[in-house]
């Protein structure tokens, strides 16, 4: 059952890998701890580079996959020492994290997130070593008609990740599929939205569109914000000692070990993330440990739940993406692209086809989790002094890197042009409050989704039954309407209990 671990980690204990896990440790920690920046940016930034280099694809996705769990080691750095979330995940760890640095504690606060980080994101390293073998032996049993309700039920997930809003969620996944339709239609040849140009024939690339709607929107955003920092203050406070105590680990290991479970179980869950982990495990542990009504004042406890449920969810995001194909976040969508680069078909038959990939990953986020909190301990100090970075500095660093990685794949200016349209296209749907993760979900799932359902209707000689004909095909589409019709029931629901 385990072989593929065992050759997982034959693949990444090579000195190649083990140095780009541990280049991915730094690099995620130090774009982590930028506000604003996050793994997403990060990941857009570096893939091109990645594959321009020649990497193999389980070299590749070992540096991306690292970037993406150390940017959740360090997004609580901002959140301690300037009470502004590196990204989303981190927002519930300013809620304890920056009260312990204003009482002198910022040191403690930043190895105790350390600490948690670990712990939770070990728990679900195990938790995905032994669950998705066996979910992928389940998977083996789908066929097209399957995965297309599959797909189905992914994009009525993203309801429930970005609730508040469903017919903003529903534009932006709209827009994502309309925009992988670009190009020539491998089924019937007949040209789509390519407007006569002969560049829009192979639609339009993966990096392009990653690196234009998030990094070149990022930077739009922060030109229109100069050097401000939302009215915080700049100054980081003292960090006094960097070590967390026995004593005070201890007093936290009930809030590590439950938080570190439920982001797992939330992460394994498509569309949910580090953003929800955090916040269910922070209110759960608050209920369960806050007798004194401290949390929210300085608690530890209450910096440890959120910061050990964001590093779990994480990790456990990477269970959906290699045992279904279909990301459990938005950054698991960008390194489902990554595979999609290298021809690499993300799903059951992973473990079996190409166990290098699969298993090297699964190996390396161990390697890596160990590699953070070497780093993360001792040089907490060093990386604080990032965030002094000013935006004068920032803004043009992460355009050049942008700029190079997209004109080193594509050597044309076309594909310059089309970053630019589609970083534009982005900075205005952000102004209008419109996530990026349904778009790149779209665009990323679209395709899937229309092969899946022209090879079901292939097999049945067009009849739309076949959809709907098996129990795991019935059962999805079940849990798909579910999670369309519950945002609007719920409200209504309580809404009649309130005026009775």
């Amino acid at each position: 059952m385990f072989d593929f671990l065992i050759h997982g980690f034959g693949v990444a204990l090579t000195p190649m890998n083990l140095g780009l896990a541990f280049l991915g440790a730094l690099l995620g920690t130090l774009f982590g701890s930028l506000p604003g920046i996050g793994p997403i940016n990060g990941i857009a930034i570096l893939m091109p580079l990645a594959y321009t280099l020649g990497l193999p694809a389980e070299s590749a996705l070992i540096l991306l996959a690292g970037i993406y769990t150390g940017s959740e080691y360090g997004g609580r750095m901002s959140s301690i020492l300037l009470n502004v979330p590196g990204d989303a995940g981190a927002v519930m760890s300013t809620l304890d994290g920056h009260p312990l640095a204003k009482k002198g504690l910022a040191g403690p606060a930043l190895g105790l997130s350390a600490v948690s980080s670990f712990v939770g994101a070990t728990i679900a390293i195990i938790g995905l070593t032994l669950f998705a073998p066996l979910l992928a032996e389940v998977a083996v049993m789908f066929g097209p008609a399957e995965f297309f309700a599959l797909m189905v039920f992914a994009f009525a997930s993203m309801s429930v990740m970005m609730g508040k809003d469903p017919l903003k969620t529903a534009i932006g996944a709209i827009l994502g599929i309309l925009i992988g339709t670009v190009g020539v239609d491998s089924g019937t040849g007949v040209m789509r939205y390519t407007f006569g140009m002969a560049e829009l024939y192979d639609g339009i690339d993966f990096v392009v569109m990653i690196i234009g709607l998030f990094a070149i929107s990022e930077i739009l955003l922060m030109l229109e914000h100069g050097n401000r920092r939302d009215g915080q203050d700049d100054g980081i406070p003292p960090l006094g000692r960097v070590f967390v105590s026995l004593k005070e680990i201890l007093a936290c290991k009930g809030a590590m070990g439950r938080s570190g479970l439920l982001g797992f179980i939330i992460g394994v869950l498509p569309g949910t993330g580090a953003s929800v982990a955090s916040a269910v495990a922070y209110t759960t542990e608050k209920r369960i440990s806050d007798k004194d009504d401290t949390f929210g004042q300085g608690d530890m406890r209450g910096l440890a739940a959120p910061e050990a449920a964001n590093n779990a969810s994480a990790a456990g995001s990477f269970v959906p993406m290699l045992t279904l194909g279909i990301p459990g976040s938005g950054t698991t969508a960008v390194l489902l692209g990554a595979l999609m680069l290298y021809n690499i078909t993300p799903g059951p038959m992973m473990f079996t086809e190409r166990p290098e990939v699969a298993g090297g990953l699964i190996a390396s986020l161990y390697i890596g989790n160990v590699v953070l909190l070497a780093l993360n301990l001792p040089l907490a100090g060093l990386f604080a002094r990032v965030l002094t970075i000013p935006r004068w500095v920032l803004v043009p660093g992460i355009a050049l890197l942008a700029f190079v990685g997209v004109y080193q794949l594509h050597s044309d200016l076309t594909a310059i042009y089309l970053m630019l349209i589609i970083g534009i296209l982005g900075y205005l749907l952000r102004k209008l409050g419109i996530s990026l993760a349904p778009v790149i979900l779209g665009y990323v799932l679209g395709g899937l989704m229309e092969q899946n359902l022209r090879r079901a209707l292939s097999i049945s000689g067009g009849d739309i039954d076949i959809l709907w004909q098996s129990g795991i095909s019935v059962g999805l589409w079940i849990a798909a309407a579910a999670l369309l019709i519950l945002p609007w029931v719920l409200p209504a629901a309580k809404g009649r209990l309130a005026r009775g």
